[in-house]
């Protein structure tokens, strides 16, 4: 069953967008976000700044409501695309929290992974199976990972969906990380959306204009608590 509703104007036709995205939304007109923060000649820092401070900003209460709805978003997506191995992040720094949507996944038998820094390969990540029982661990950042075993290791070329975190993102599916480009090399691997790599993020974290550069890759979908962004 979809969950998805399109925005509609007060005679119900569809609005109409010259973006080249195709934009669904969760919500009525009237529950949507304030105008976009305009980020255009700003620098990534002072882009980064500004949207972390904003959705750190969000209370206790807003950040539960607002990542169990988004959550809900996301596992439609998931089970749109009969997706059974799929790569999450745990939450850090007010990203969208992520442990209702694996709670889901788990109940579903869905296979969940987790972002693990690679020990001997500067700058890149693997993902381990992550399960109830998995042994948790810190990293060099202070979030916690599985202890890596390799029998629990998927390539991203065996992952049906790559749940991606970022900082910042526009309307052309262009994210800002924070800086490491680990998940940058990741999605450098993606061959025809294969795996789908689909941004998870609040909608105060849309600005106008993410500078980018040759390396990087736009996702194709992106979900927030309010719309769904496809590229």
């Amino acid at each position: 069953m979809s969950i998805m509703r399109f925005m509609t104007n007060t005679d119900n036709r569809p609005v109409t967008s010259t973006s080249s995205a195709r934009i669904s939304y969760f919500a009525t007109p009237t529950e949507l976000q304030e105008p976009l923060f305009d980020s255009s000649g700003m620098s990534r820092d002072n882009i980064r700044r500004h949207v972390r401070q904003e959705r750190n900003s969000l209370s206790t209460e807003e950040q539960s409501q607002l990542a169990l709805i988004a959550s809900r978003h996301m596992l439609a997506e998931i089970q749109a695309q009969s997706a059974q191995h799929v790569a999450v992040y745990l939450t850090h720094d007010g990203e969208l929290a992520t442990q209702k949507l694996i709670d889901a996944l788990w109940e579903l038998n869905i296979n969940v992974y987790l972002p693990l820094i690679h020990p001997f390969c500067k700058g890149h990540l693997l993902f381990v199976r992550y399960d109830r029982d998995s042994v948790m661990v810190k990293n060099q950042y202070g979030i916690s990972e599985p202890k890596l075993n390799v029998q629990h290791v998927i390539t991203v070329e065996q992952l049906d969906m790559i749940i991606t975190p970022m900082v910042a993102f526009d309307e052309h599916g262009n994210r800002m990380g924070m800086g490491g480009g680990y998940y940058d090399r990741t999605l450098a691997q993606v061959v025809n959306n294969k795996p789908l790599a689909v941004g998870f993020a609040h909608d105060c974290q849309e600005v106008s204009q993410v500078p980018t550069d040759f390396w990087d890759v736009p996702l194709p979908v992106i979900i927030t608590p309010t719309r769904r962004l496809a590229i």
